[in-house]
C-alpha cells in the first residue's frame, strides 16, 4: 500500500549549554525547575540516554542522582527515580510530576529545604539544544520504511521515537503517527506506540520495530 504522504526521516545534532543557574539546596532546585526552559528539563532527564544509547534499562535522571549522592536525601531520590518518563507525553507534564514529588517531600519536613550541598557540588543547570536535519531517506510504503529503518543511524531513531514526541508535544512517536494516518494501519501503529522505548537500547528498539513490521507484512502475504 502506497502511503498518502511519504515519510521523511530526520536526524538531529545535539549541543549542551550551561544556563548560569545553579542550586545548593532543595528549595533552590525546586525554584529553578519551576522556571527553567523545557530544554533544561529535557536535558537532565534524557542526556544519559542520548550519550549512552547502548545501555538499558533507562538511566537515572540528574535530579534524583544529585539529591541522593550530594544531599543524601535517599527517600526523595527514590521517589524521583520512580517517575516513569514514558507516562508523560510532554516536557510540561514531566516537569509538573517532578515538582509535585519535591513539593510533597518538603511539606513533610520544612528544614530539608535548607540542607546545602558542599562547595563545588552544587547542581548546575544545563539546557539541551537540538538542530533537526532532514536526511535523504524517504519511505513511500511499509516495505520502504522497513528497508530504511535497517540502515539509518540510531540518532534518527532517537529523534523520531523520543524527541519528536516529548519535545515537540506530538500525540505519539513519529513512526506510529505516520503508519496510522498515511498507511491506515492502526494495529501496527498501536503496537509500536505501545513499546516502552526507555526499556530498550536504540539497537534493540530498532530490532523490535522491524520485528513488528515483519509480522504485519507476513500477515498480509499469507492472506
Amino acid at each position: 500500500m502506497r502511503a498518502k504522504q511519504p515519510f521523511r526521516f530526520f536526524t538531529r545534532l545535539h549541543l549542551r549549554e550551561l544556563t548560569g543557574q545553579k542550586a545548593t539546596n532543595l528549595a533552590q532546585l525546586l525554584a529553578v525547575i519551576k522556571e527553567a526552559p523545557g530544554s533544561v528539563i529535557y536535558h537532565h532527564t534524557h542526556h544519559f540516554l542520548q550519550q549512552h544509547q547502548y545501555l538499558c534499562p533507562e538511566p537515572p535522571n540528574d535530579f534524583a542522582y544529585w539529591v541522593r549522592e550530594v544531599l543524601n536525601e535517599d527517600a526523595l531520590a527514590e521517589k524521583l527515580y520512580s517517575i516513569d518518563i514514558q507516562e508523560y507525553p510532554t516536557i510540561r507534564s514531566l516537569r509538573e510530576a517532578i515538582i509535585g514529588v519535591i513539593e510533597d517531600y518538603l511539606k513533610k519536613g520544612s528544614r530539608r529545604s535548607e540542607v546545602c550541598a558542599p562547595p563545588a557540588e552544587e547542581f548546575y543547570f544545563i539546557k539541551s539544544i537540538s538542530f533537526v536535519i532532514p536526511t535523504d531517506f524517504i519511505a513511500y510504503n511499509l516495505r520502504d520504511f522497513r528497508r530504511i529503518l535497517r540502515k539509518i543511524t540510531i540518532d534518527v531513531i532517537y529523534f523520531h521515537m523520543f524527541e519528536a514526541r516529548l519535545r515537540l508535544e506530538k500525540q505519539t512517536n513519529d513512526f506510529s503517527l505516520w503508519i496510522e494516518t498515511s498507511l491506515q494501519n492502526a494495529e501496527l501503529a498501536a503496537a509500536i506506540a505501545g513499546l516502552d522505548p526507555y526499556s530498550y537500547t536504540m539497537e534493540g528498539l530498532r530490532k523490535k520495530i522491524i520485528k513488528l513490521i515483519d509480522q504485519r507484512l507476513n500477515n498480509v502475504k499469507n492472506r
